[in-house]
């Protein structure tokens, strides 16, 4: 494999393809930077596309890549699949990484427990580099085999062009961007074809235990995917607002995608609610009742015009968070909703539910200007030696998650000039409470 050139003026079927990729990543992408794009290489023919065109439209813009390949451990010859991508990214002159999953395997959900895996470990990657865009190779195949699978019952997300990273909190202040997303698998097939690029196939693509081989097989058969329903690409209507503890007031006339995300985004988790759950509150909403009711973890207040969200703090008996212990370098995501740095090494950060007769009178008056229900589901320090629980926010720095997240979900920024530092692990001085 080698960069061989597209001269501007060809107009073979694989000029077409690189000029309609290269117009998708000039929509999104810098030029000029010192600040690299992560590409997700597996070996397959779709990234092995995405390689060759991410690397001439780079060489052309200036910008870096770095290919990350995801080593899962399911099939023997994962070693050789490695050495081939490594081997396919010299040739172009992109830097290459290769990680692997060492976590459990699941008795079931396999394959998303890996691809769950794959998103992380190339969104800690990014992370790791200072990357704010990482590439993914999925095409418009992609898009219909996962129709025809959520039509037989799979919980699958919809395929965007351009999306926040799935993993959370990993992936935090990340996008996807899919440029090979309008293109059909054969249409990649004949531009590697065309210039005489090869890739590896995986035996797993058409094994039948797995859902997604079952509908790869019956698409080419014939079988025609569901009819996919549109997805609004922005917020319609008066769009959310958001405290810096990460309490979200919404329309009762917002939409259902921008009440889920927003209910995913307060609750710190990363499930989507179940349909029916969903169509249940918006019947509620449409009928003008005023309600309370969890979801996603978030509890969810209607009240008038409004809908305001937080986390819910029953919650978190059902479902303790996993405690943390501050390491030397004293930063960490907690709750999936505030990152916090500074913090002496051994300090936990445990939930303030239970804890807030026993705060001192400076941190309940703090807690006052809050609503009572979002009291106990803010993060309080207990310090090594000591049992007294100090708010999270006055001993080291805390960031909110859950506005910046949300923004990135609802398509409010649609450049990489819009993910900056504040995106991205830098530590405003906002104040926690500045409401």
């Amino acid at each position: 494999m080698q960069l061989t050139p597209i001269g501007p003026g060809a107009t073979t079927p694989a000029a077409g393809l690189a000029s309609r990729v290269f117009e998708r990543l000039d929509a999104r992408l810098e030029f000029n930077v010192d600040r690299p794009i992560v590409l997700a290489l597996s070996g397959g023919g779709d990234s092995m596309a995405l390689l060759d065109l991410a690397a001439l439209w780079a060489a052309r813009r200036g910008r870096r890549l770095l290919a990350v390949t995801v080593d899962h451990g399911l099939n023997p010859d994962s070693g050789r699949w490695n050495a081939t991508a490594a081997r396919a990214a010299a040739a172009v002159g992109v830097a290459w990484r290769g990680v692997r999953w060492d976590g459990p395997r699941p008795s079931t959900g396999l394959p998303a427990a890996a691809r769950a895996a794959r998103h992380a470990l190339i969104a800690d990657v990014a992370r790791e580099v200072g990357a704010r865009v990482m590439l993914f190779a999925h095409t418009s195949s992609d898009v219909a085999e996962a129709d025809w699978m959520r039509a037989r019952g799979s919980s699958l997300g919809r395929i965007r062009a351009w999306a926040p990273s799935p993993a959370w909190p990993q992936g935090r202040g990340l996008m996807l961007l899919r440029p090979l997303l309008p293109e059909s698998r054969e249409r990649v097939r004949s531009y590697l074809s065309e210039r005489g690029l090869g890739w590896v196939e995986d035996p797993g693509n058409v094994d039948p235990r797995y859902a997604r081989s079952r509908a790869r097989q019956d698409l080419a058969a014939g079988a025609v995917p569901p009819p996919t329903a549109s997805q609004p690409r922005t917020i319609r209507g008066p769009a959310p607002r958001v405290s810096a503890v990460g309490i979200i007031q919404l329309s009762r006339a917002a939409s259902g995608r921008t009440l889920a995300t927003a209910a995913v985004c307060a609750g710190g988790g990363n499930r989507p609610p179940r349909g029916e759950r969903l169509a249940r509150l918006l019947v509620r909403l449409a009928a003008g009742e005023d309600f309370t009711a969890a979801m996603c973890g978030a509890r969810i207040e209607a009240l008038g015009a409004h809908v305001t969200l937080m986390r819910e703090a029953g919650e978190f008996v059902r479902f303790p968070p996993t405690p943390q212990v501050a390491t030397p370098g004293g930063g960490l995501v907690w709750d999936g909703r505030f990152e916090l740095a500074g913090l002496a090494a051994g300090t936990r950060v445990v939930a303030a539910a239970g804890r807030l007769a026993r705060l001192s009178p400076d941190d309940r008056q703090r807690l006052a200007r809050l609503p009572s229900a979002a009291r106990p589901t803010l993060a309080v320090l207990i310090r090594e030696g000591s049992d007294a629980p100090v708010l999270a926010g006055v001993t080291g720095r805390v960031r909110c998650l859950v506005g910046e997240r949300l923004a990135l979900a609802l398509d409010e920024t649609t450049h990489e000039t819009g993910l900056g530092d504040a995106l991205h692990g830098a530590m405003p001085p906002d104040p926690l409470f500045s409401i």
